[in-house]
């Protein structure tokens, strides 16, 4: 049973789905009754969706801002408030949706660290600003499921040996073999906590205020399960699983993509799918390719996967001119099925993720890029190894000072027309784009925010007064007004273009070692569009004949037209052009 178009009742094949997914899950438990326990936890209203499950859910106007709910400020404005004003007032139209990063009480990692998953954090707002952003845009939350807060009531509980939460955390013992354990940090994985019942060893895959849940006990399961169902009852419609990978453990095994983790998730999306056949499950796994690759299952498990080679593969690409990785990358990365896609992005409220690198850049490569972003400014974070040592986990810096000079020259002030070019090839790139909000504004780094929270990722994560940032937003020769401005203009090219759907066709181009190149192609609407990017500060000449235009374009951005198919195509450091074939309706 692959869609929702069968004839059987829908309650009872949603029963028949789940109790599937739970005998693999809990082979010693009562499948079927677990089964109905997650349905009423879920909460399910009086119909059920019935949708097809293998669809595209979305299209080439669709594109995410990534926010705090906190990114913004005004006096005496609730934060949610003054967010969704700048919302309406400068990304509706341009933005689909809008990811709005943990919002509920929390005590460490600026709320990856939950205290309570059904409370809006009071500093922020309340659930009703939540909802009003929601009924202007897609609304995409956080579950942050590896982890809870050591403050939460769940771990009170743990330490007084009560329910519920008596048996909701991982632990292990010091003697346990955990030395083929994969770590994103290099904190203790095991920290000693004095509870009623003696002194106990918990699992702490991130920080000792972040303890792991235990998804071996079902009822851990049942939690999430009502934690998504109310989620979606504030119309939240496309869920982030936080840091899923590290979900299941095994002592004896790496504890991370582990077969149990991917069933959740396919758990995960049997509940949300009969409750809404257009929502969406996105997951968040910092990992090497291939391993990122295999949360979309048999396109059956995330709707959509972060592609976390990106980011550093761009900024080094940009760093150092030469787009070498860049394309090796874009060759491997296969075509998506349907009904999945990418999730596209550059900069988020992390660090730039050095894991996904691993097989495409040398260790004295990752080294001496973290050397180069480290004098513009940028922190590392670090993580341990198997069986000892420590290597970079992340750079922390703002993508706008990541992008403020080259390797070779130092800084310079092709800041923004670097920004442009990055942001230009991800918004033409196969898949969905996520922008942050600090790159739309070319936030700078924050070092403030680094002695204040005490951690290298806030230096990403500044709070902008409003006022300030209108005033920048109206001075058209402002670095936040360019970037933006900029960003904003090629947001409102691509929705346009049948060519930039998410999966339509994408095939690499070979140009030059400083141009990033590949082709887009829309079959139905009979549109290609021949993306080339200079990602160096030098002047290139691009013979067309390598790029192989069949018939004359216009570049989308600049409106120039292109009728020479054997000429030369000239792009200033780090210019770029979209030039589509489809010139018939004026469009372009």
């Amino acid at each position: 049973m692959d869609g929702f178009t069968c004839d059987l009742d829908a309650h009872y094949e949603l029963r028949v789905r789940l109790t599937n997914h739970l005998r693999v899950l809990y082979p010693d438990e009562d499948a079927a009754l677990w089964a109905d326990r997650l349905i009423v936890a879920f909460g399910y209203p009086a119909g059920l969706a019935r949708g097809v499950r293998h669809q595209d859910r979305w299209d080439q106007g669709d594109a995410l801002l990534i926010t705090y709910g906190g990114s913004l400020v005004a006096d005496r404005e609730r934060p949610l408030v003054t967010l969704r004003r700048f919302l309406e007032a400068h990304c509706q139209g341009y933005f689909s949706g809008v990811h709005v990063l943990p919002f509920f009480p929390f005590s460490s990692d600026d709320g990856f660290s939950v205290i309570d998953y059904f409370t809006v954090d009071g500093r922020l707002g309340t659930w009703r600003d939540i909802r009003a952003i929601g009924e202007r845009f897609r609304l995409m939350v956080d579950v942050v499921l590896n982890h809870a807060s050591s403050e939460s009531r769940w771990f009170r509980n743990f330490v007084a040996d009560k329910s519920p939460g008596r048996s909701y955390f991982m632990t292990a013992s010091p003697d346990d073999d955990l030395d083929a354990v994969a770590r994103p940090r290099a904190s203790p994985l095991l920290n000693a906590v004095e509870t009623v019942a003696g002194t106990r060893h918990v699992w702490c895959t991130f920080s000792a205020d972040q303890v792991d849940l235990d998804f071996r006990n079902p009822w851990v399961l049942r939690e999430f399960a009502h934690i998504l169902g109310r989620y979606m009852g504030y119309g939240v419609g496309i869920f982030r699983l936080d840091a899923v990978a590290y979900l299941w453990k095994v002592i004896g095994t790496a504890c991370i993509h582990l077969p149990q983790t991917h069933e959740v998730i396919r758990l995960f999306r049997t509940l949300i799918e009969f409750r809404d056949e257009n929502a969406m499950l996105i997951t968040e796994t910092n990992v090497p390719q291939v391993e990122n690759l295999s949360y979309f299952g048999n396109a059956n498990e995330a709707h959509g996967v972060y592609n976390f080679s990106l980011p550093p593969l761009l900024v080094h690409a940009l760093v150092y001119g030469t787009v070498r990785h860049l394309d090796h990358w874009l060759m491997g990365l296969p075509p998506t099925q349907l009904g999945t896609t990418y999730i596209n992005f550059i900069a988020s409220h992390d660090g730039i993720g050095l894991r996904p690198t691993e097989g495409m850049l040398t260790n004295e490569e990752i080294d001496h890029m973290v050397e180069t972003l480290t004098d513009f400014g940028g922190l590392v974070s670090m993580r341990s190894m198997p069986g000892g040592g420590e290597r970079p986990y992340e750079i922390n810096i703002s993508l706008f000072d990541a992008l403020k000079g080259t390797a070779r020259h130092g800084v310079d002030d092709l800041a923004v027309e670097r920004m442009l070019c990055a942001h230009a090839i991800m918004l033409a790139l196969a898949g969905i784009p996520a922008v942050y909000i600090h790159s739309l504004l070319a936030t700078r780094n924050d070092g403030d925010g680094v002695l204040q929270r005490g951690h290298n990722r806030a230096i990403n994560r500044r709070v902008l007064r409003s006022e300030w940032l209108e005033a920048e937003l109206a001075d058209a020769g402002s670095e936040t007004a360019r970037v933006y401005a900029g960003i904003i203009g090629l947001l409102a090219v691509r929705r346009e273009q049948d060519a930039f759907h998410p999966s339509a066709g994408q095939y690499a181009l070979t140009v030059d070692d400083r141009v990033f190149a590949f082709w887009r192609r829309a079959v139905r609407a009979r549109q290609n569009i021949f993306c080339l990017h200079n990602v160096s500060d030098e002047t290139v000449e691009i013979h067309l004949d390598r790029v192989n235009l069949q018939s004359p374009c216009r570049c989308l951005v600049t409106g120039t037209a292109v009728a020479d198919l054997h000429g030369t195509l000239t792009l200033p450091p780090y210019g770029f052009v979209w030039l589509s074939d489809r010139v018939e309706d004026g469009t372009n």
